[in-house]
Protein backbone atom coordinates (compact mmCIF):
# COMPACT_ATOMS: atom_id res chain seq x y z
CA UNK A 1 0.00 0.00 0.00
CA UNK A 2 1.04 3.55 -0.49
CA UNK A 3 1.08 6.11 2.10
CA UNK A 4 -0.27 9.58 1.51
CA UNK A 5 2.54 12.64 0.95
CA UNK A 6 0.54 14.44 3.77
CA UNK A 7 1.09 11.54 6.27
CA UNK A 8 4.68 10.99 5.30
CA UNK A 9 4.77 14.81 5.97
CA UNK A 10 3.59 14.74 9.45
CA UNK A 11 5.18 11.80 10.31
CA UNK A 12 8.41 13.77 9.85
CA UNK A 13 6.99 17.22 11.17
CA UNK A 14 6.06 14.96 14.11
CA UNK A 15 9.95 13.60 14.30
CA UNK A 16 11.39 16.57 13.91
CA UNK A 17 9.80 18.48 16.39
CA UNK A 18 10.63 16.02 19.15
CA UNK A 19 14.06 16.18 18.67
CA UNK A 20 14.37 19.76 18.52
CA UNK A 21 12.33 19.54 22.08
CA UNK A 22 15.61 17.10 23.35
CA UNK A 23 13.46 14.30 23.27
CA UNK A 24 15.40 10.82 22.54
CA UNK A 25 16.32 10.93 18.55
CA UNK A 26 15.42 7.10 17.76
CA UNK A 27 12.04 7.31 19.45
CA UNK A 28 11.46 10.53 18.01
CA UNK A 29 11.87 9.22 14.55
CA UNK A 30 10.40 5.42 15.83
CA UNK A 31 7.22 7.74 16.59
CA UNK A 32 6.71 10.17 14.19
CA UNK A 33 7.34 6.83 11.46
CA UNK A 34 4.35 6.01 13.42
CA UNK A 35 2.05 8.92 13.73
CA UNK A 36 3.10 9.52 9.74
CA UNK A 37 1.78 5.84 8.60
CA UNK A 38 -1.49 5.52 10.49
CA UNK A 39 -2.22 9.47 9.23
CA UNK A 40 -1.13 8.47 5.60
CA UNK A 41 -3.50 5.77 5.79
CA UNK A 42 -2.31 2.94 6.88
CA UNK A 43 -3.51 0.43 9.50
CA UNK A 44 -1.41 -0.10 12.72
CA UNK A 45 -0.24 -3.69 11.48
CA UNK A 46 0.88 -2.44 7.73
CA UNK A 47 2.27 0.81 9.35
CA UNK A 48 4.84 -1.80 11.40
CA UNK A 49 5.14 -3.50 8.52
CA UNK A 50 6.64 -0.91 6.92
CA UNK A 51 8.66 0.67 9.71
CA UNK A 52 10.41 -3.06 9.97
CA UNK A 53 10.87 -3.05 6.48
CA UNK A 54 12.44 0.73 6.44
CA UNK A 55 14.82 -0.59 8.60
CA UNK A 56 15.95 -3.97 6.93
CA UNK A 57 16.60 -1.72 4.33
CA UNK A 58 19.46 -0.11 6.44
CA UNK A 59 20.85 -2.99 7.92
CA UNK A 60 23.65 -3.83 5.33
CA UNK A 61 25.03 0.17 6.99
CA UNK A 62 24.50 -0.42 9.99
CA UNK A 63 26.58 -3.63 9.94
CA UNK A 64 29.18 -1.87 8.22
CA UNK A 65 29.28 1.10 10.57
CA UNK A 66 29.80 -1.83 13.59
CA UNK A 67 32.72 -2.59 11.49
CA UNK A 68 34.21 0.65 11.37
CA UNK A 69 34.46 0.78 14.85
CA UNK A 70 37.56 -1.71 15.11
CA UNK A 71 39.11 1.39 13.07
CA UNK A 72 37.90 4.34 15.02
CA UNK A 73 38.84 2.12 18.54
CA UNK A 74 42.35 1.96 17.24
CA UNK A 75 42.92 5.31 15.90
CA UNK A 76 41.72 6.84 18.82
CA UNK A 77 42.87 4.76 21.64
CA UNK A 78 46.61 4.25 20.10
CA UNK A 79 47.13 7.95 19.91
CA UNK A 80 47.59 7.69 16.39
CA UNK A 81 44.66 10.30 15.51
CA UNK A 82 46.79 12.86 18.06
CA UNK A 83 50.21 12.20 16.61
CA UNK A 84 48.53 12.63 13.02
CA UNK A 85 46.96 16.06 13.88
CA UNK A 86 49.89 17.22 15.61
CA UNK A 87 52.58 16.29 12.74
CA UNK A 88 49.89 18.62 10.26
CA UNK A 89 50.42 21.57 12.77
CA UNK A 90 53.70 21.03 13.18
CA UNK A 91 54.87 21.03 9.92
CA UNK A 92 52.73 24.08 8.72
CA UNK A 93 53.61 26.10 11.43
CA UNK A 94 51.84 29.08 13.20
CA UNK A 95 52.17 31.07 10.04
CA UNK A 96 49.61 28.77 8.64
CA UNK A 97 47.89 27.83 12.11
CA UNK A 98 44.55 28.29 10.74
CA UNK A 99 44.72 25.89 7.96
CA UNK A 100 46.63 23.57 9.96
CA UNK A 101 43.97 22.89 12.57
CA UNK A 102 41.73 22.74 9.78
CA UNK A 103 43.26 20.19 7.67
CA UNK A 104 44.13 18.22 10.72
CA UNK A 105 40.55 17.69 11.44
CA UNK A 106 39.55 17.00 8.00
CA UNK A 107 41.80 14.40 7.74
CA UNK A 108 41.09 12.65 11.16
CA UNK A 109 37.48 12.82 9.22
CA UNK A 110 38.54 11.68 6.09
CA UNK A 111 40.27 8.94 7.29
CA UNK A 112 37.14 7.52 9.13
CA UNK A 113 37.06 9.60 12.67
CA UNK A 114 33.66 10.46 13.68
CA UNK A 115 32.90 14.25 13.12
CA UNK A 116 32.20 15.21 16.55
CA UNK A 117 35.34 12.92 17.98
CA UNK A 118 37.77 14.28 15.32
CA UNK A 119 36.71 18.26 16.31
CA UNK A 120 37.24 16.40 20.42
CA UNK A 121 40.51 15.83 19.31
CA UNK A 122 41.88 18.36 17.74
CA UNK A 123 40.30 20.86 20.25
CA UNK A 124 43.57 20.68 23.10
CA UNK A 125 45.98 21.77 20.46
CA UNK A 126 43.86 23.93 18.58
CA UNK A 127 43.03 25.74 21.84
CA UNK A 128 46.77 25.95 22.83
CA UNK A 129 47.73 27.48 19.61
CA UNK A 130 44.73 29.75 19.63
CA UNK A 131 45.50 31.08 22.95
CA UNK A 132 49.24 31.31 21.70
CA UNK A 133 48.51 33.48 19.09
CA UNK A 134 45.54 34.99 20.46
CA UNK A 135 43.19 33.80 18.22
CA UNK A 136 39.14 33.76 19.19
CA UNK A 137 37.27 30.40 20.15
CA UNK A 138 35.26 31.28 16.72
CA UNK A 139 38.24 31.42 14.81
CA UNK A 140 39.54 28.18 16.09
CA UNK A 141 35.92 25.96 16.37
CA UNK A 142 35.16 27.27 13.21
CA UNK A 143 38.46 26.06 11.14
CA UNK A 144 37.45 22.15 13.43
CA UNK A 145 33.99 22.25 12.04
CA UNK A 146 34.80 23.29 8.72
CA UNK A 147 38.03 21.15 8.35
CA UNK A 148 35.77 18.54 9.62
CA UNK A 149 32.69 18.38 7.08
CA UNK A 150 35.12 18.64 4.21
CA UNK A 151 36.81 15.50 5.59
CA UNK A 152 33.09 13.79 6.30
CA UNK A 153 32.13 13.65 2.76
CA UNK A 154 35.07 12.22 1.49
CA UNK A 155 35.48 9.40 4.66
CA UNK A 156 34.38 6.04 4.86
CA UNK A 157 31.96 7.26 7.68
CA UNK A 158 28.16 6.45 8.42
CA UNK A 159 26.93 8.97 6.36
CA UNK A 160 29.07 8.10 3.29
CA UNK A 161 28.49 4.17 3.75
CA UNK A 162 24.48 5.23 4.37
CA UNK A 163 24.51 6.97 0.69
CA UNK A 164 26.50 4.25 -1.09
CA UNK A 165 24.64 1.04 0.09
CA UNK A 166 21.41 2.79 -0.83
CA UNK A 167 22.77 4.20 -4.30
CA UNK A 168 24.55 0.58 -4.61
CA UNK A 169 27.56 1.75 -5.48
CA UNK A 170 31.37 1.34 -4.23
CA UNK A 171 32.42 3.49 -1.10
CA UNK A 172 35.40 4.42 -2.55
CA UNK A 173 33.90 5.97 -5.47
CA UNK A 174 31.62 8.14 -3.25
CA UNK A 175 34.59 8.74 -1.37
CA UNK A 176 36.92 10.26 -4.32
CA UNK A 177 33.24 12.20 -6.43
CA UNK A 178 34.06 14.57 -3.67
CA UNK A 179 37.60 15.38 -3.11
CA UNK A 180 37.21 18.84 -4.99
CA UNK A 181 34.42 20.09 -3.29
CA UNK A 182 36.27 18.77 0.22
CA UNK A 183 39.40 20.86 -0.84
CA UNK A 184 37.13 24.01 -2.00
CA UNK A 185 35.44 23.55 1.19
CA UNK A 186 38.76 23.61 3.17
CA UNK A 187 40.25 26.27 1.12
CA UNK A 188 36.16 28.53 2.15
CA UNK A 189 36.62 27.53 5.84
CA UNK A 190 40.32 29.09 6.03
CA UNK A 191 39.10 32.45 4.34
CA UNK A 192 36.13 32.71 6.64
CA UNK A 193 37.98 31.57 9.67
CA UNK A 194 40.66 34.29 9.20
CA UNK A 195 38.08 36.43 9.11
CA UNK A 196 37.02 35.92 12.69
CA UNK A 197 40.19 35.97 14.61
CA UNK A 198 39.15 39.48 16.91
CA UNK A 199 35.74 38.73 17.07
CA UNK A 200 34.36 36.48 20.28
CA UNK A 201 35.68 35.48 23.20
CA UNK A 202 39.43 34.72 24.07
CA UNK A 203 40.65 31.44 24.96
CA UNK A 204 41.98 31.78 28.58
CA UNK A 205 44.57 29.70 30.36
CA UNK A 206 42.47 27.68 32.54
CA UNK A 207 41.00 26.02 28.99
CA UNK A 208 43.97 24.56 27.91
CA UNK A 209 44.74 20.64 28.59
CA UNK A 210 47.55 19.45 28.89
CA UNK A 211 49.18 17.28 25.81
CA UNK A 212 49.15 13.44 25.82
CA UNK A 213 52.37 12.58 26.14
CA UNK A 214 54.24 8.29 24.76
CA UNK A 215 52.59 8.90 21.15
CA UNK A 216 53.03 6.50 18.23
CA UNK A 217 55.95 7.79 15.52
CA UNK A 218 53.74 9.23 12.63
CA UNK A 219 54.67 6.39 10.35
CA UNK A 220 53.15 3.82 12.88
CA UNK A 221 49.91 5.86 13.16
CA UNK A 222 49.06 6.01 9.37
CA UNK A 223 49.46 2.73 9.26
CA UNK A 224 45.81 1.67 9.89
CA UNK A 225 44.12 4.62 7.60
CA UNK A 226 46.37 3.38 4.75
CA UNK A 227 45.46 -0.12 4.68
CA UNK A 228 41.88 0.89 5.33
CA UNK A 229 41.53 3.35 2.70
CA UNK A 230 43.83 1.14 0.44
CA UNK A 231 41.68 -1.96 0.63
CA UNK A 232 38.47 0.10 0.12
CA UNK A 233 40.06 1.32 -3.26
CA UNK A 234 41.55 -1.84 -4.46
CA UNK A 235 38.61 -2.39 -6.20
CA UNK A 236 39.24 0.67 -8.37
CA UNK A 237 43.03 -0.58 -9.57
CA UNK A 238 42.24 -4.57 -9.86
CA UNK A 239 39.42 -7.04 -9.83
CA UNK A 240 39.76 -7.60 -6.30
CA UNK A 241 37.44 -5.49 -4.53
CA UNK A 242 37.05 -5.57 -0.64
CA UNK A 243 33.88 -4.55 1.24
CA UNK A 244 34.20 -1.97 4.09
CA UNK A 245 32.86 -4.75 6.09
CA UNK A 246 36.11 -6.42 6.13
CA UNK A 247 38.57 -3.47 5.02
CA UNK A 248 37.80 -1.35 8.04
CA UNK A 249 38.71 -3.73 10.65
CA UNK A 250 41.20 -5.00 8.94
CA UNK A 251 42.72 -1.69 8.97
CA UNK A 252 41.95 -1.48 12.71
CA UNK A 253 44.10 -4.32 13.18
CA UNK A 254 47.24 -3.23 11.16
CA UNK A 255 47.12 -0.13 13.29
CA UNK A 256 47.14 -2.06 16.49
CA UNK A 257 50.09 -4.00 15.20
CA UNK A 258 51.97 -1.09 13.99
CA UNK A 259 51.81 0.82 17.61
CA UNK A 260 52.60 -2.14 18.99
CA UNK A 261 48.88 -1.97 20.95
CA UNK A 262 47.41 -5.49 20.03
CA UNK A 263 47.29 -6.51 23.16
CA UNK A 264 44.77 -4.18 24.04
CA UNK A 265 42.72 -5.14 21.09
CA UNK A 266 39.69 -6.27 22.74
CA UNK A 267 39.75 -2.75 25.24
CA UNK A 268 39.79 -0.87 22.19
CA UNK A 269 37.55 -2.24 19.75
CA UNK A 270 34.97 -2.42 22.68
CA UNK A 271 35.89 1.28 22.60
CA UNK A 272 35.13 1.63 18.67
CA UNK A 273 31.65 -0.30 19.48
CA UNK A 274 30.48 2.35 22.09
CA UNK A 275 31.31 4.92 20.25
CA UNK A 276 29.66 3.38 17.02
CA UNK A 277 26.34 1.98 18.94
CA UNK A 278 24.82 5.68 18.87
CA UNK A 279 25.23 6.32 15.37
CA UNK A 280 23.82 2.36 14.52
CA UNK A 281 20.76 2.95 17.09
CA UNK A 282 20.20 6.45 15.29
CA UNK A 283 20.03 4.52 12.00
CA UNK A 284 17.53 2.35 13.29
CA UNK A 285 15.30 5.20 14.05
CA UNK A 286 15.84 6.46 10.44
CA UNK A 287 15.48 3.00 8.69
CA UNK A 288 11.48 3.20 10.43
CA UNK A 289 10.56 6.57 8.75
CA UNK A 290 12.64 6.06 6.02
CA UNK A 291 10.50 2.72 5.52
CA UNK A 292 7.23 5.57 5.61
CA UNK A 293 8.47 8.04 3.58
CA UNK A 294 9.64 5.47 0.71
CA UNK A 295 6.75 4.40 0.27
CA UNK A 296 4.87 7.22 0.42
CA UNK A 297 3.59 9.61 -2.86
CA UNK A 298 6.13 12.46 -1.19
CA UNK A 299 8.73 11.42 -3.91
CA UNK A 300 5.93 12.00 -7.00
CA UNK A 301 4.84 14.75 -4.89
CA UNK A 302 8.24 16.23 -4.58
CA UNK A 303 9.11 15.71 -8.31
CA UNK A 304 6.07 17.40 -9.42
CA UNK A 305 7.33 20.44 -7.44
CA UNK A 306 10.40 20.50 -9.03
CA UNK A 307 8.65 20.33 -12.50
CA UNK A 308 6.39 23.00 -11.51
CA UNK A 309 9.12 25.65 -10.53
CA UNK A 310 10.83 24.35 -14.06
CA UNK A 311 13.89 22.65 -11.97
CA UNK A 312 15.56 19.53 -13.38
CA UNK A 313 14.77 16.26 -11.21
CA UNK A 314 19.17 16.02 -10.33
CA UNK A 315 18.26 18.97 -7.94
CA UNK A 316 16.44 16.81 -5.57
CA UNK A 317 19.77 14.80 -4.79
CA UNK A 318 21.35 17.82 -2.69
CA UNK A 319 18.36 19.25 -2.01
CA UNK A 320 17.05 15.88 0.09
CA UNK A 321 20.84 15.73 1.15
CA UNK A 322 19.94 19.45 2.95
CA UNK A 323 16.47 18.96 3.89
CA UNK A 324 17.24 16.07 5.72
CA UNK A 325 19.78 17.17 7.65
CA UNK A 326 18.06 20.39 8.20
CA UNK A 327 15.65 17.81 9.80
CA UNK A 328 17.57 15.87 12.01
CA UNK A 329 20.56 17.79 13.00
CA UNK A 330 22.81 14.60 11.96
CA UNK A 331 24.75 14.06 8.19
CA UNK A 332 24.58 10.46 9.14
CA UNK A 333 20.21 10.34 9.31
CA UNK A 334 20.00 13.28 6.98
CA UNK A 335 21.95 11.01 4.01
CA UNK A 336 20.21 8.45 5.38
CA UNK A 337 17.06 9.40 5.04
CA UNK A 338 17.43 11.09 1.63
CA UNK A 339 19.23 8.21 -0.08
CA UNK A 340 16.75 5.46 0.98
CA UNK A 341 13.87 7.64 0.18
CA UNK A 342 15.16 9.27 -3.21
CA UNK A 343 17.75 7.07 -5.17
CA UNK A 344 15.88 5.58 -7.16
CA UNK A 345 14.35 8.31 -8.72
CA UNK A 346 17.28 10.13 -9.05
CA UNK A 347 18.48 7.23 -10.85
CA UNK A 348 15.81 7.24 -13.08
CA UNK A 349 15.41 10.87 -13.70
CA UNK A 350 19.66 10.44 -15.79
CA UNK A 351 21.70 10.97 -13.02
CA UNK A 352 24.90 8.39 -11.86
CA UNK A 353 24.44 6.55 -8.85
CA UNK A 354 27.93 7.60 -7.95
CA UNK A 355 26.71 11.65 -8.76
CA UNK A 356 23.61 11.09 -7.17
CA UNK A 357 25.16 9.61 -3.73
CA UNK A 358 27.94 12.63 -3.69
CA UNK A 359 25.55 15.24 -4.12
CA UNK A 360 23.45 14.21 -1.33
CA UNK A 361 26.46 13.28 1.12
CA UNK A 362 27.26 17.30 0.56
CA UNK A 363 24.23 18.09 0.91
CA UNK A 364 23.81 16.72 4.07
CA UNK A 365 26.73 18.37 5.65
CA UNK A 366 24.70 21.87 5.59
CA UNK A 367 23.21 21.69 8.74
CA UNK A 368 24.55 18.82 10.81
CA UNK A 369 25.57 21.67 13.30
CA UNK A 370 22.13 22.70 14.44
CA UNK A 371 21.44 22.95 18.29
CA UNK A 372 18.99 19.47 17.73
CA UNK A 373 22.00 17.61 17.02
CA UNK A 374 25.00 16.04 18.90
CA UNK A 375 27.71 18.25 17.08
CA UNK A 376 26.66 21.50 18.00
CA UNK A 377 26.57 20.77 21.96
CA UNK A 378 30.22 18.85 21.75
CA UNK A 379 31.54 20.96 19.53
CA UNK A 380 30.48 23.78 22.19
CA UNK A 381 31.99 21.86 25.16
CA UNK A 382 35.82 20.91 23.93
CA UNK A 383 36.13 24.62 23.16
CA UNK A 384 34.53 25.90 26.46
CA UNK A 385 32.29 28.02 24.01
CA UNK A 386 29.18 29.14 25.66
CA UNK A 387 25.82 27.96 24.07
CA UNK A 388 25.24 32.06 22.68
CA UNK A 389 28.17 32.40 20.75
CA UNK A 390 28.02 28.35 19.58
CA UNK A 391 25.32 29.85 17.47
CA UNK A 392 26.65 32.58 15.97
CA UNK A 393 28.99 29.79 14.10
CA UNK A 394 25.99 27.98 12.57
CA UNK A 395 25.53 30.19 9.35
CA UNK A 396 29.50 30.66 8.49
CA UNK A 397 29.29 26.34 8.79
CA UNK A 398 26.34 26.39 6.70
CA UNK A 399 27.97 28.62 4.21
CA UNK A 400 30.49 26.11 4.45
CA UNK A 401 28.65 23.14 3.85
CA UNK A 402 26.59 24.84 0.94
CA UNK A 403 29.39 25.76 -1.22
CA UNK A 404 30.43 22.25 -1.23
CA UNK A 405 26.74 21.13 -2.19
CA UNK A 406 27.03 23.91 -4.90
CA UNK A 407 30.38 22.00 -6.47
CA UNK A 408 29.90 18.52 -5.55
CA UNK A 409 26.57 19.35 -7.76
CA UNK A 410 28.03 21.68 -10.82
CA UNK A 411 31.04 18.79 -10.68
CA UNK A 412 28.52 15.96 -10.67
CA UNK A 413 26.31 17.18 -13.84
CA UNK A 414 29.49 18.00 -15.77
CA UNK A 415 30.95 14.98 -15.50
Amino acid sequence: MQVTTFGALVGLFVGILLIMKKFQPVYSLMLGAFIGGIVGGANISQTVGLMIEGTMNISPSILRVLASGVLAGSLIKTGAVDRISEEIIKVLGEKRAILAIALSTMILAGVGVNLDVAIITVAPIGLYIGRKLNYSKLTVLLAMAGGGKAGNIISPNPNTLAVADNFKVELSNVMMANIVPAIIGLIITTIIAKTLINKGSKIDNDELVEQKENLPSLGASLVGPIVAIGLLFLGNLSPIEVDPLIALPLGGIAGLLATGNIKHTNEYISFGLHKMQGVCILLLGTGTIAGIIQMSGLQDSTINILEFLNMPNFVLAPVSGMLMSLATASSTAGATIASSTFASVIVDAGLGAVAGAAMINAGASMFEQLPHGSLFHSSAGCTHMAIKERFKLIPYEALIGLVMTVVSTVLQVLM
